[in-house]
């Protein structure tokens, strides 16, 4: 368990270190989970030796929600006198997502759907 906590955790602070040093306008987090991806595609590292871990931060994700829970409930105010602008985003990169994925898809498989 150890192990396969101090790759995903190495990983995460590596990606803190690419985003401070190159000054990139990226969270760290995501550059480190970019890296840990590209690792497990080349054989870097082994599936076997992140897998349980992984599986356990995925059963308790619903954990992760508490902090910005409490960040709506506390800033409401703010967020209702900004509601229009806020779904108006919303609903835009909902679409673009849907877009994209759909396009992306669409590349990976060669074929137009």
């Amino acid at each position: 368990m150890y192990k396969g906590l101090a790759i995903i955790f190495g990983f995460l602070f590596l990606g803190e270190i690419v985003v401070r040093g190159l000054n990139l306008p990226i969270p760290g987090n995501v550059v480190g989970m970019i890296l840990l991806t590209l690792a497990l595609i080349f054989n870097v590292v082994k599936i076997e030796d992140v897998e349980k871990e992984a599986e356990l931060f995925v059963k308790n994700m619903s954990i992760m929600f508490i902090p910005p829970g409490v960040g709506i409930v506390l800033y409401w105010g703010l967020i209702k006198s900004q509601a229009v602008p806020i779904f108006a985003a919303l609903i835009v990169s909902f679409f673009v997502t849907i877009i994209l994925t759909a396009k992306f898809v669409e590349f990976l498989g060669g074929k137009r759907v």
